[in-house]
């Protein structure tokens, strides 16, 4: 009988075939994958821009923006342009009881740190859907000198934040080229979602407290105050050539040319404060030659109700300081433009 020998079996596999589809089939995948993390991505974006947009709305407040965007599409008898001197007059119900001495309708887009260039944006918006009789220009000197309150308060994106999305507004703001990097931050919504402060109102800083009090003089704080406002040099012989001059006056031919009337303002200021402003008889000459040639008119209130228990800091009216230059002057110059009885 046969020995069994040990047999060796090779067992063949059948070779494997690739269902890959080869380094096409694999970057098709790929796509596929990175397609869909982008619109996972695009979908989160867009309910975070979505929920910043409604806090935008419920939130804001003092926006100058959102104030067009709510007021009444109807004829105003004065819209208050200017910068915090200005901005006074809106905070709390100060404006409404403007309204109420005046019997007018006033919307009040004065912005803090505001100079000419941000106030023509704005009224220049404001004018797209409304129409007003008269404008208001509260008048500080320092807004004039310097890009700090113009073209970089434009680029400022904390200007817009508060602003709910408009089309219109952003268009406006894209033909800036000041405002152009601050309004794609505006128009992604990039700077409404990481608002640190998106549930809170947005009022005046100094509208709390602060507008009650009565300030008592520092000689060290009004000076740090005059260094803030002014440029450390000021050329007042070419005031003439001045851009933001020029561009003051264009805004008053604007608003001229619209059938509207054009008053400008000097708001009390302590004397101690308007003793120290740089070169002010300079600006004031300027300003007048400005404001006569182009048939606009001019109150000088920089005098009078100005005592100092009048302002919660170095220059600015605290609430008893507005009502009082209400009563006695800013309600009489209204009423008076509106032709009702003095």
């Amino acid at each position: 009988m046969p020995t069994t020998s040990s047999l060796n079996v090779e067992i063949f596999e059948p070779p494997r075939v690739d269902d890959s589809g080869g380094p096409g089939q694999g970057a098709r995948r790929f796509a596929r994958s990175a397609i869909a993390f982008v619109l996972v991505g695009i979908l989160i974006y867009g309910a975070l821009y979505a929920a910043a947009e409604v806090l935008v709305r419920r939130y804001a407040e003092r926006n100058r923006f959102h104030t067009v965007q709510v007021a009444p599409h109807s004829t105003h008898d004065f819209v208050v342009l200017g910068a915090s001197h200005a901005a006074v007059f809106d905070y709390r119900d100060m404006n409404a009881r403007l309204e109420q001495m005046t019997g007018a309708r006033i919307l009040n887009l004065a912005t803090v740190g505001g100079g000419i260039t941000i106030n023509r944006l704005l009224l220049e918006y404001f004018l797209q859907e409304h129409e007003t009789n008269a404008v208001v220009y509260v008048l500080d000197s320092f807004a004039f000198y310097s890009p700090e309150w113009n073209e970089d308060r434009l680029a400022d994106a904390e200007l817009y934040r508060r602003a709910p999305f408009d089309p219109a507004l952003a268009m406006a703001l894209l033909r800036e080229p000041a405002a152009r990097t601050a309004a794609l931050g505006w128009v992604s919504g990039f700077s409404k979602i990481n608002d640190p402060n998106r549930f809170e109102p947005d009022l005046f800083e100094a509208e709390g407290a602060r507008f009650e009090r009565s300030y008592r003089p520092i000689a060290q704080i009004d000076r740090q105050r005059m260094e803030f406002l002014y440029p450390s040099e000021i050329d007042v012989g070419s005031l003439e050539r001045n851009p933001y001059l020029a561009e003051f006056e264009e805004l008053i031919q604007f608003v001229e040319d619209r059938g509207g009337r054009f008053i400008a303002i000097r708001p009390p200021i302590p004397e101690r404060i308007y003793d120290v402003l740089p070169h002010e008889a300079e600006f004031d000459a300027t300003m007048r030659t400005i404001l006569s040639r182009n048939g606009a008119e001019l109150y000088d209130f920089t005098s009078v109700n100005n005592e100092p228990e009048l302002f919660y800091d170095s220059d600015h009216l605290n609430q008893d300081g507005v009502l009082s230059f209400y009563e006695n002057h800013l309600a009489d110059v209204l009423r008076g433009a509106m032709g009702a009885p003095e």
